[in-house]
């Protein structure tokens, strides 16, 4: 009976120092192991056996990428404005020995270093500064937090400004002056379209007008070449006068004379007002020029048309007197209107 309660106690003493013998690491942690109080080794993820009551796990730490917020901090610009500022790490322990032993509270440390190096940045440089060069403070505090975090076996892989909060009466005035060259920009814009239209309308005149003079110059020089062609056809044609009178004397110049005479007549006959039309006294003079007319064409082309072989003599002309005598010295048109006979 004896036998067998010490042989129960022995298995469930092996039992249990097995148990505490085996440790199952998880994915993503390191366990460093103590061996009476000292740092031994860093257990990886999976199955790993240490001696009970003498290793022990010391700390369990987190290899993964990490996030640490930052809490908000008022801060003082160089021009002496006081912003709100939040901000966010991103970190990763690349040693679980040093993470674990070098530094005595890792997320406080990170903390406390992020916040102390944020202030003196941004405290150096001017308020328009910092809300428009956000890459560049990003930048300053990743260098000199990671540099400050190395020995602790901890990579900082980026530092980011989350929110700038400038006072309010500042933001006010930022916000009129954002307002104010808005309106100078969309001012100068708009001064330099009605600029630049004025400039086209002035060019699309100034083309307008040398169009414009150019044509009149080849109006002007075909006009002018017209009235030489004209003036050179009426020298031509008072040339031919002259030969004519030269050669026919009085009788040429009777026919012109009768022939303008002629047509000046039909005009006061072609009048739509004139229903009774008296003649001068120079009309028999007309009348009579036309027996001239008659004898110069007979002179002229009477030889001419004459048949050789032919018996037969051409009617006879009628002479100026007869023609005189025959004419009336008054012709007169029915008027539809009685009223308007004279």
């Amino acid at each position: 009976m004896g036998s067998a309660l010490a042989l129960g106690l022995l298995v469930l003493l092996v039992v249990l120092f097995l148990l505490m013998a085996v440790r199952v690491v998880r994915q993503g942690y390191v366990y460093t192991v103590e061996r009476l109080g000292k740092y031994t080794l860093a257990a990886e993820p999976g199955l790993h056996l240490i001696v009970p009551f003498i290793d022990r796990v010391g700390h369990k730490i987190n290899m993964m990428e990490q996030v640490l917020d930052i809490p908000g901090q008022e801060i003082i610009t160089k021009d002496n404005a006081m912003v709100g500022v939040d901000a966010v790490v991103f970190f990763q322990v690349l040693d679980a020995g040093k993470a674990a032993y070098e530094v005595s509270n890792l997320y406080g440390a990170i903390m406390a270093l992020t916040t102390t190096n944020l202030r003196t940045v941004m405290g150096a440089m001017q308020l328009d500064e910092t809300l428009s060069k956000r890459d560049e403070i990003n930048a300053r505090l990743l260098s000199v937090v990671d540099h400050a975090t190395s020995p602790w076996g901890v990579k900082i892989t980026r530092v980011e400004i989350k929110d700038i909060r400038p006072p309010l009466d500042i933001s006010e005035a930022m916000a009129r002056q954002m307002k104010a060259e808005r309106l100078k920009r969309a001012e100068i814009l708009e001064a330099e379209g009605a600029r630049a239209s004025r400039i086209l309308r002035a060019e699309g005149e100034k083309q307008s007008a040398i169009l414009s003079a150019e044509g009149q110059k080849e109006a002007a020089f075909r006009d002018a070449e017209a009235r030489e062609r004209s003036a050179e056809a009426e020298a031509r044609a008072t040339q031919m006068v002259s030969d004519a009178i030269s050669s026919s004397g009085n009788q040429a110049i009777n026919y012109f004379v009768a022939q303008e005479y002629t047509k000046a007549v039909a005009r006061f006959a072609d009048s739509p007002n004139a229903k009774t039309i008296l003649f001068p006294v120079e009309a028999t003079q007309l009348i009579g020029s036309l027996g001239g007319i008659g004898e110069l064409v007979k002179g002229t082309f009477g030889e001419s048309e004459r048949a050789p072989d032919s018996g037969t003599a051409l009617p006879p002309t009628r002479t100026a007197e007869s023609v005189r005598r025959a004419a009336p010295t008054r012709a007169s048109v029915p008027p539809s209107d009685p009223r308007q006979v004279r």
